[in-house]
Parts: C-alpha cells; structure tokens; sequence
C-alpha cells in the first residue's frame, strides 16, 4: 500500500527471514563466520539468542553461501522423541524406507553418511528453535551424530539454534557430555542505538527507497521500545511507514512513531 509513495519496490520490514535484508552487523558477521567455520570444520556448533535476534535469517543465509557439497538439512519444529527424530532425518538424507527398529535405523544413517561423503557431500543438520526439543534423550541422539566419523573427520556438521533458555538448559549436569562435543559456541545479543539506525536504513535501502527516511529522533523512539532487536524494529517501523504513508508524510518523525506506540504493546 505505501511502497510506491516511499519508492520501495518491495516491503523493507517483512517478518520472514530474506537473506538479502540481513544487516551484518559486528555480531552477525561474527556469528556467520563461525557458523560458516564450524560447517567446514564438520563440527557441533551452538547458537543463541533472545527471541527475534536474526538467528533464522543468519541459517538463511549460512544456506546461501555454502557452497554446492553441502546438503543442508533443517528442522524447524524439533518436537520429536528419539525414534521421530532419527527417521525424520533418515528421510531427509534420502533413506526411502527408516528401519523401526533403531539399531537397524541408525546402520541406515551411518551407511548413507558414507555414501554421501564418498559422493563429495557433507549433510549439514540445522535445528532451529532447539530449545523446543522435548526430551534429553533426543539431545542424546544429536550428540551421538558426532560419533558418524572418518579417522580425520566427521561424516555431517551440525548446527543448534535456539533462544537464551537453551544455553541454560545446556548448562545442566545432565547435558555434560553434549556440552564437551560443542565445538564452537555464540550468543547474539541485540543491535545497539546506532546500529539500529544502520539496520533500519539497510532494509530501507534494499527495498530500494533512500537512507533517512527515518529521522533520528524517530530512531530512537524505534530504539527504546525495541531494546534492538531486529523482530520488534521490523514491527515498530512496518507500522510507522503505514502511519507515515496515511499522513502523507514523506520521512517518519518521532511523532509518527510516538502514535504507533499503542499498537505495539498487546499488554494491558
């Protein structure tokens, strides 16, 4: 509806997670790099954040940049026992008919790993929202995926993505031996004032409208309720430009912002 008045050719602030719109700021380009390390180094990498922080949008773009011998592999809704689990994966490795029975299931796994590694193929398994995943023992059969390996190297990376509530369910004693396989860990914490500006203008500007469009008063409205994290400035600046467009205004001042407020708390 606003996109011709403000030059954009698409929406800046959608809610699913493009690539093209990702703001690499200081702690994305670190998390990308470890995630794009730990994926070559076929290790268990762990990734966290609070909710909203960019951590699907950095899977997305792990997924873009990998290059053709890795097959990723995702699990969006990880609420699987063991069994589930294990011949959700077997599918998507391309097992046409998972075993019932787990030892045979697991041959099965291990043998189409090897195949995969002899075609020149790394599987690269991503869990997102990791912290969703209902029993310890399916955190074990992670874990054990590691043990699918060469002499010199493991037969898939595996990469767990989940809010802050996953490092501290880790942390328990019980999860002792997945711990001692984590290979490289990172915590995305939300974007600072500044960086906030920046994010806003990037998703502005590949949308293909102007940086400044948001005036710097109204940044540090969007700032303040946000405390930076990308999901809620999406929201708050999706509903400033609908407001803006209804104004007729061609750049969002902090009064505009200010009016959205009330439709960004569903509290009471």
């Amino acid at each position: 509806m606003y996109k011709e008045f403000y030059g954009f050719s698409e929406r800046p602030f959608s809610k699913t997670p493009d690539p093209r719109f990702l703001y690499r700021s200081r702690m994305h380009k670190e998390a990308l790099a470890r995630l794009l390390y730990a994926v070559e180094e076929r290790d268990l990498i762990l990734l966290t954040g609070e909710i909203g922080c960019g951590k699907t949008t950095l899977s997305r773009t792990l997924m873009d940049e990998l290059e053709t011998q890795y097959r990723v592999i995702v699990f969006i809704n990880p609420r699987l026992d063991p069994m589930e689990f294990l011949r959700a994966l077997a599918l998507r490795l391309g097992i046409a008919e998972p075993s019932r029975f787990k030892t045979d299931l697991l041959e099965q796994i291990g043998a189409e790993l090897f195949q995969l590694y002899q075609q020149g193929i790394c599987p690269v398994l991503v869990i997102d929202e990791a912290q969703l995943v209902p029993q310890k023992e399916t955190f074990d059969e992670i874990r054990l995926l590691t043990n699918f390996q060469l002499d010199d190297r493991n037969l898939m990376s595996v990469v767990l993505m989940g809010q802050s509530e996953l490092r501290k369910r880790l942390a328990h004693k019980a999860y002792e031996p997945l711990r001692q396989r984590i290979g490289m860990q990172y915590d995305l914490k939300p974007l600072g004032r500044e960086e906030t500006e920046a994010y806003i203008d990037h998703r502005v500007k590949v949308a293909g409208g102007k940086a400044g469009l948001f005036l710097a008063p109204a940044i540090d409205r969007i700032y303040e309720y946000s405390g930076g994290v990308p999901r809620k400035i999406n929201h708050a600046a999706s509903l400033a430009l609908l407001e803006g467009f209804g104004r007729d205004a061609h750049r969002i001042s902090a009064e505009i912002v200010d009016s959205i407020m009330g439709e960004l708390d569903l509290g009471p």
